[in-house]
C-alpha cells in the first residue's frame, strides 16, 4: 500500500486522526489544507475572500497531485476535495481511500467557530444545522466511493485509527 487518503466532510477528525494514524504506522502526515495554506502564504479564508472558490480548488488540485506522488504517507483532505473528479481519481490511485463520517449534531459542534470554515459559513445563513445536512446531502455518493468508512461520533482519534488498521490488515494491505 502507498497511501492512506482520509476524506470526509468538515469535522469528521481528518486531522487528529490522520496525525495519530500516521504515527502508529510510521508514514508521513499531509494535512493538503495546511500545505494549501504553506504555499499560497494565506488562510483557506483569506483565499475565498480574495479570490474566490475557484482559485482555492485549482491549489487544491495541485496540492492533491504533489501528496498523491508521496508513498507511505497518510493523507488527509478538505471536506469538498471530493468534489473534484479528478482529484478523486487521484486519490484513489494514491492508496486506500476512507472515510470518516459523524452525525450532524456531532459536525455542528466540532464546526460552530464561524470564520474558518467558509463553504459552510457561506451556506449558513443563520441555520448552520440546515447548512450541514445540505451539504452532507450533496457530498453522501462521494463519500460513500470510498474503501472503507468509521463514524467518529461517539470515538476517539485513537479509537478511529484501531478501526482503521484492522480494516487495512484485514485486506492485506498493512503489516504492523
Amino acid at each position: 500500500m502507498k497511501n492512506i487518503v482520509l476524506i470526509g466532510f468538515m469535522g469528521t477528525g481528518k486531522t487528529s486522526t490522520g496525525r495519530s494514524l500516521a504515527q502508529r504506522l510510521g508514514f508521513c502526515f499531509i494535512d493538503l489544507d495546511q500545505k494549501i495554506e504553506e504555499a499560497a502564504g494565506m488562510t483557506i479564508p483569506e483565499m475565498f475572500e480574495r479570490y474566490g472558490e475557484a482559485y482555492f480548488r485549482a491549489r487544491e488540485r495541485e496540492a492533491v497531485v504533489r501528496a498523491s506522488g508521496r508513498s507511505h504517507a497518510v493523507i488527509a483532505t478538505g471536506g469538498g476535495t471530493v468534489k473534484d473528479p479528478e482529484n478523486r481519481r487521484t486519490l484513489r490511485e494514491s492508496g486506500a481511500v476512507v472515510c470518516l463520517q459523524a452525525d450532524v449534531d456531532t459536525i455542528l459542534q466540532r464546526t460552530q467557530t464561524r470564520g474558518e470554515r467558509p463553504v459552510l459559513d457561506g451556506r449558513d445563513e443563520g441555520d448552520r444545522r440546515c447548512a450541514i445536512k445540505q451539504l452532507l446531502e450533496e457530498r453522501r455518493a462521494l463519500y460513500e466511493e470510498a474503501d472503507f468508512t468509521v463514524d467518529t461520533s461517539d470515538r476517539s482519534p485513537l479509537q478511529v485509527v484501531d478501526e482503521i488498521v484492522r480494516f487495512l490488515r484485514g485486506r492485506g494491505g498493512l503489516h504492523v
